[in-house]
Parts: structure tokens; C-alpha cells; sequence
């Protein structure tokens, strides 16, 4: 089974790769997704590892997680209530597939009979007003009434706000760290009533995981991939919430803003949005309205060219390759195309080189298809 089968059901021993796989050292989903479209397997993947980053020249190879500490980790997911589901599963949320870097896997809490085809993100402020506090209730309520599932990050302020009035009809916190670790934790009670009212609970972390300050960008990039469209409600200019409306138009994405004072700096972010083309937003309808033609579409980065069928009999590329490649790379994101074109070698060689070289944790990737030498 690959990234691509739907409707199909992993066996345990397949869970149980895949979780290895993608708990290994510099794997992360555009890695796993290239590892599993080349070797069929993460079974096999995982056999082939460190031949791939013993070819990218990195000293020491990456720690892959055992068996025993997979079969663990589920186990604690299931005490937990928790289930583990994978790219292509029934429940995995479809939206979710069509975004560059999809996590392969997720553990989600509650949400078995949400609808995740009319999905709306949330997100703003965490020192947020009292009105914008109210303002993101209403429009939560009202789009809930409406049939929308409202997607948040658990946050306080406006993410609060949101989870909070749709409740009775179907919320979604996504999380930054484990299923063990809710951040902020005094948000356990609404975590927990979100699940008791039919909501879910998503994260792709492990359990266990404390969430640190890289994951909430992390976090932010599924909020809007869950969801048909953003709606930003008080938000600085610098902010997470800026963050998550980016990623949403990465992902082809709605953007709404609610409007603010000029002189409010939480209100910066909205209006910034609003110049910058995000439909304004006065009410539920202006939100209804906009996205009853959204369908979000596969981004380049998954059409067939970037995913050739790799002759595995064919010889390796040279250190001559190698040395062409790394001398076309910087700290300066680059498109893969233009890597192709810069270094003269097949579309097949560059993906080789480049997954080696990411597996020994030598480059870096953003918005799916831009790749960057580490600093």
C-alpha cells in the first residue's frame, strides 16, 4: 500500500512500519511519501535506510525507532481511547490528502461521525478583545448551525472562542505536541468536552511529546489543511495566525479576515490580510458564500513528474552528481525544476540525491517542493 491507495486498510505489521518509518531521524511526510512511492513498502524503506544516507556521506546514520517502541506507542495511543490512522484510511480526513506534506499518519481522539467535508479554520489571537472573542463565537455558532465543522489549534483567545461555541455542533483541535501533553493545559476541560460532544482531537505527534515553539507553525500548517478556508479574527501583524493564513494559500485555501481599528495592533493582521485580496468577513454569510465553489486541488509537488517510476537496477548517481547538486544548492530555497535544469541531471537522479541528502538531514524542505541547504 502506498500514499496513493485509498480505501484501504493497513494490517498491524504495516501500522507498525509505517509508524517506524515516520518516527525515524529526518524523516518527515514528503521524505516518507518519496521512501514509500520508491520501495513499495515501508518495510522495505526501512531496509534500505541507511544504505541511503551511508550514499549521502553523513558519518552516522539515523536512529530508527524498534519495533518493540512502535508497538508500545500504539498501545499507549488505544489506552488513551486514541486511534492511528493512515494516509488513505477511512477517517483519515480527505481535505487533509491534499496538501504537499500531509502527515502519513494521525492519531485522532473522538470524531467518528464528524463531517469533514465542510470544514472551516478559526484562528486569531491569543490576547485576544472581548469582542473579538464574542465575534469569533457568533461566527462560530452560525457556521456551525450551517453545517460547518470548525477546525482550531486549542489556543487561548480566539481559538478558545471558536471550540468553544461549536461545541454542539462539531469542533476539531489540532495540537502541536502529544495526545498526553495539551497545551495550554488550561484547556484540558474543553479538550475533553470537545470530545464528549462528538469532536475530535488531532495530532501527528508522538505521545509524550511536549510541544516546543517550531511545532505550533507545524501545527498551524494542518488547521488550514483540514479545512475549506481560514477565517483570521484579531491578529498582530507578526503572528501564528498570519502564519496559518499563508499556509492556507499554499494550500489553495479560502483566506477571510474580520476587519479592525487602524489603531487596535491586533487588528493589523486582518486588515493587512484584507489589502492583500482575503475576503472581508461581516458575518457567516460573507464565509458561506465564498466557499460553496472551494475545492482545493493537489499542489505540483504531487503530479506525476516529481514521482517517476525509478528504474532500482539502474546505477546510483556518481559523487560527480552529487558534487553538481550540492554546488546548485544554498541556503536559499530552490524549486526541484530548477535544480534539474541548473545541474543538467534526470528529474530521477536529483530526487535520488536529494532524498539521500535528507535522510542525512543535510537539507531541508518548505512549501513542499523548495529545498534548502541546512544552515
Amino acid at each position: 500500500m502506498n500514499l496513493r491507495t485509498e480505501g484501504q486498510i493497513l494490517t498491524r505489521p504495516q501500522r507498525l512500519a509505517w509508524l517506524r518509518l515516520i518516527r525515524t531521524d529526518n524523516v518527515g511526510p514528503n521524505t516518507f511519501r518519496q521512501l514509500l512511492n520508491r520501495y513499495g513498502s515501508a518495510e522495505t524503506a526501512l531496509e534500505q535506510l541507511h544504505g541511503l544516507v551511508r550514499r549521502s556521506g553523513t558519518a552516522s546514520p539515523p536512529r530508527v525507532p524498534s519495533l518493540a517502541e512502535a508497538e508500545d506507542e500504539v498501545a499507549a495511543i488505544e489506552k488513551r481511547g486514541a486511534r492511528l490512522i493512515a494516509s488513505g484510511e477511512p477517517g483519515y480526513p480527505p481535505l487533509l490528502r491534499h496538501i504537499s506534506d500531509a502527515p502519513p499518519l494521525l492519531i485522532m481522539t473522538g470524531g467518528e461521525n464528524l463531517s469533514w467535508k465542510f470544514t472551516i479554520g478559526i484562528v486569531g489571537a491569543r490576547n485576544a478583545s472581548a469582542a473579538g472573542r464574542k465575534l469569533a463565537g457568533m461566527l462560530a455558532r452560525d457556521l456551525g448551525d450551517e453545517g460547518y465543522t470548525v477546525v482550531s489549534g486549542l489556543a487561548r483567545g480566539i481559538d478558545t472562542a471558536a471550540h468553544a461555541a461549536s461545541l454542539r455542533t462539531g469542533t476539531v483541535a489540532v495540537l502541536a505536541g502529544g495526545l498526553d501533553h495539551l497545551y495550554p493545559s488550561e484547556n484540558i476541560p474543553l479538550a475533553e468536552a470537545i470530545v464528549a460532544n462528538g469532536g475530535a482531537l488531532i495530532t501527528e505527534m508522538p505521545m509524550g511529546w511536549e510541544p516546543r515553539a517550531r511545532d505550533f507553525p507545524r501545527r498551524n500548517r494542518l488547521v488550514s489543511g483540514l479545512s475549506l478556508g481560514v477565517l483570521v479574527v484579531e491578529a498582530a501583524k507578526r503572528s501564528g495566525s498570519l502564519i496559518t493564513a499563508r499556509m492556507a494559500l499554499e494550500q489553495n485555501r479560502e483566506v477571510f479576515a474580520v476587519p479592525g481599528s487602524p489603531l487596535d495592533p491586533r487588528a493589523e493582521g486582518g486588515n493587512h490580510l484584507i489589502q492583500q485580496g482575503a475576503h472581508l468577513v461581516t458575518g457567516a454569510a460573507d464565509i458561506i458564500e465564498a466557499l460553496a465553489t472551494a475545492i482545493p486541488t493537489r499542489r505540483r509537488a504531487f503530479e506525476p513528474e516529481w514521482e517517476p517510476e525509478l528504474d532500482l537496477a539502474a546505477a546510483p548517481p556518481s559523487e560527480d552528481d552529487r558534487g553538481r547538486l550540492l554546488q546548485a544548492l544554498s541556503v536559499t530555497p530552490v524549486a526541484v525544476d530548477t535544480l534539474v535544469v541548473e545541474t543538467g541531471l534526470s528529474v530521477s537522479s536529483v530526487q535520488t540525491l536529494l532524498l539521500e541528502l535528507d535522510l542525512g538531514g543535510q537539507v531541508e524542505w518548505s512549501g513542499g517542493q523548495l529545498v534548502a541547504l541546512r544552515g
